[in-house]
């Protein structure tokens, strides 16, 4: 928990810095500001920081319409949590004087269709040898979660070589609402064999990826596995509910 609340920390601060400085809204009295990190329309499901300004006060945020956007605060940073289609104002306030913000809410992108139970045999073995390595440091097994499985299915069959938004996405689009950290392998492979374990065997290798999946935070695991080209393209996810998704 700690080492992703630190990512968050430093990702918002950094957020609020830029989005400060590119695109604040100043409220009528030259009072307080506030604008959206991700801009003044989000699709269903996202979140996105609250950019308020002075930095110092302590500030409070409402929402005109909670069943449409929701506001919860996040360590000592507000976000603004897309609910449903509409429009909602948000309103923060530092006692004395107030800003306000229009956000719209879109219908969220559906992707193309993705076969979520592809190479499961492959996907399951994942899950096994990633056990074992849990077991070995000392660490719970993590069971299986469909929402996270299907997630990491739907990034592996992406077919890209780095990490994106679009994973964080994911979980939040098939039911999974809280933080989670991925890992990700991609190399040459002609047959379907070994593919589970070298895939876990290359996380070993490197000391962040080995990290994620001993996080004693996380409560469930997720796989997802697709072949293309002669390639591998292999996912991990492991959630953690009492984090928080920033981008969602």
């Amino acid at each position: 928990m700690k080492r992703l609340r630190k990512v968050f920390q430093m990702f918002v601060t950094g957020c609020l810095a830029m989005a400060l400085l590119a695109n604040p809204v100043l409220a009528a009295d030259g009072g307080v500001r506030v604008g959206s990190y991700k801009g003044n329309v989000l699709e269903i499901g996202e979140r996105s920081a609250l950019v308020i300004g002075p930095s110092g006060p302590a500030y409070s945020a409402a929402s005109s319409n909670p069943e449409v956007v929701a506001v919860e605060q996040v360590l000592t940073f507000w976000v603004a949590v897309a609910k449903a289609e509409g429009t909602a104002e948000i309103v923060v306030s530092d006692g004395s004087n107030t800003g306000k913000l229009t956000l719209t809410i879109s219908p969220a992108q559906v992707p193309a269709a993705v076969d979520l139970n592809a190479n499961m045999d492959i996907r399951l073995k994942m899950v096994q040898y990633i056990n074992e390595v849990r077991r070995a440091n000392g660490k719970a097994e993590l069971p299986v979660n469909e929402a996270l499985m299907n997630a990491a299915q739907d990034v592996s069959s992406q077919c890209v070589t780095e990490h994106r938004p679009y994973d964080h996405k994911a979980l939040v689009r098939y039911g999974w609402p809280h933080g989670g950290m991925y890992n990700l392998s991609v190399f040459g492979a002609f047959d379907t064999e070994d593919i589970a374990q070298r895939a876990v065997a290359n996380w070993i290798n490197s000391p962040g990826h080995y990290e994620t999946m001993l996080m004693e935070e996380s409560t469930c695991l997720g796989t997802g596995v697709t072949i293309d080209g002669g390639r591998a393209y292999c996912y991990m996810v492991v959630g953690d509910p009492n984090s928080y998704n920033f981008y969602g």
